[in-house]
C-alpha cells in the first residue's frame, strides 16, 4: 500500500479556505497526482484541506472524498490563550539552539511542551492513525505494523490535511519524536507531498519506507509556467 500525503494550499486561516494563489496550486497538484494510480482519497474535515482535495477528486473522476476527523490541524499553546505561545516548529527550533537532545522519546516532558494543547493534539492523531491503518489492513505491533490484509493488491491512497496533524502521523509510524520530525522536515510548502509505501506482502511486519518527503517540485513547474506567461506578454 502507498500513502501520499499532501499539505493544504496557501490559506485564508480565519476563514479557513484557500487563497487565490491556494487555488491555482490545488490545481497543479491535482495534476500532478494523476500520475500516482490513487484510488480514494481522505481528507481533514477544515475546509482548507477539503478545497484542496477537490481540484483532485474531479480531474481524477473519483468524486468521493471521505473525510478524516481526527486529522484536522493540531492547535498550539495553552487552554485560555491558544496560539500565543508554544508553536511546536518554533519550540523545536530553539531547543535545537539550546543544544537539547530533540531524538528523546521523552519530548513531552520538555518545558514548551508540557500543558501545550499541541502534545495533546498530537498523541491524538497517533493513537488514531493506528486505528485508521487497521481499517486498511495494518495492525499496530510495538513499535511495527502487520499486514493484516490477505491479498498483495497495490493499492494507493491521497490524504489532505495540514502541517501539524500529518507530522503527527509521520511521527507516530516512523517512531521519530515529534520535535526531531519538525526539525528534519522543517518549513512544509504549501501542497507538497510525502510519499510512504507499506509492505503488500500478507502477514508480514515492518514500517513504511519513506519514498520521498515534503516534495513541491511541482510548485517550481507552476512558478516557472508564471514566469514564462509574464515573459511572453512583453
Amino acid at each position: 500500500m502507498r500513502l501520499i500525503l499532501v499539505r493544504h494550499g496557501d490559506p485564508n486561516y480565519e476563514l479557513d479556505c484557500l487563497t487565490e494563489l491556494g487555488h491555482r496550486q490545488a490545481a497543479v497538484v491535482a495534476q500532478r497526482l494523476l500520475e500516482e494510480g490513487i484510488e480514494k482519497i481522505y481528507c481533514s474535515p477544515q475546509g482548507r484541506a477539503q478545497q484542496t482535495a477537490r481540484p483532485f477528486a474531479e480531474a481524477s473522476g473519483l468524486g468521493d472524498i471521505e473525510t478524516l476527523e481526527f486529522m484536522r490541524e493540531i492547535r498550539f499553546g495553552k487552554l485560555e490563550g491558544l496560539y500565543r505561545s508554544g508553536n511546536p516548529w518554533l519550540c523545536s527550533t530553539q531547543l535545537m539552539h539550546e543544544g537539547v537532545n530533540l531524538q528523546d522519546p521523552d519530548w513531552r516532558h520538555f518545558p514548551d511542551f508540557v500543558d501545550n494543547t499541541a502534545t495533546v493534539d498530537i498523541d491524538s492523531v497517533m493513537a488514531a492513525t493506528d486505528e485508521w491503518l487497521a481499517t486498511l489492513g495494518y495492525r499496530r505491533e510495538g513499535l511495527y505494523y502487520r499486514n493484516t490484509r490477505e491479498d498483495d493488491t497495490k493499492r494507493t491512497f491521497v490524504l489532505f490535511s495540514h502541517g501539524g496533524s500529518s507530522t503527527s502521523l509521520l511521527s507516530r509510524v516512523f517512531n521519530i519524536p515529534f520535535p526531531h520530525l519538525c526539525m528534519m522536515f522543517g518549513h512544509i510548502p504549501h501542497t507538497c507531498i510525502t510519499s510512504l509505501r507499506f509492505d503488500r506482502r500478507p502477514g508480514s511486519l515492518g514500517m513504511p519506507i519513506l519514498e520521498y518527503a515534503v516534495d513541491a517540485r511541482h510548485l517550481d513547474v507552476f512558478a516557472e509556467g508564471r514566469t514564462g506567461a509574464v515573459e511572453n506578454a512583453k
